[in-house]
């Protein structure tokens, strides 16, 4: 915000996986943390969680792509998966995260990388 005007670096009608941690962590989440500051209303910074997130890269260039492992990855206490629904895999491509929390960030980190590391791309087709 500079004066009168907002401006964005990113517009999206989706939460952005840098800050899906809110979800695990925060009492608001990414959207209403920010329309509560663009409004000029109270924002609580109390923190619910200790939280870590680890991206889930596509590991391939592919047209289709399927994920083997989620089973095994839902199994890891404290954690969530999302995956995004990107039609179109690159090897660098956040195709998903998975998000931990913990009493231990350090302990959430490594939930984090457990669940991530169980999800397996791969090219269908």
């Amino acid at each position: 915000v500079k004066g009168d005007e907002v401006w964005f670096s990113e517009v999206s009608p989706r939460r952005h996986d840098t800050g899906m941690v809110t979800l695990c962590t925060q009492w608001q989440n990414e959207f209403e943390l920010h329309a509560r500051a663009i409004l000029g209303l109270p924002v609580d910074v109390s923190l619910k969680s200790p939280g870590a997130s680890a991206v889930i890269y596509g590991g391939v260039d592919a047209k289709a792509l399927q994920f083997d492992g989620l089973a095994d990855a839902m199994r890891v206490p404290q954690t969530e998966v999302r995956l995004f629904g990107k039609p179109e895999s690159f090897v660098k491509r956040r195709m998903g995260v998975a998000l931990a929390h913990d009493a231990d960030v350090e302990r959430a980190r490594v939930l984090a990388k457990e669940a991530a590391g169980k999800v397996t791309p791969k090219a269908v087709g």
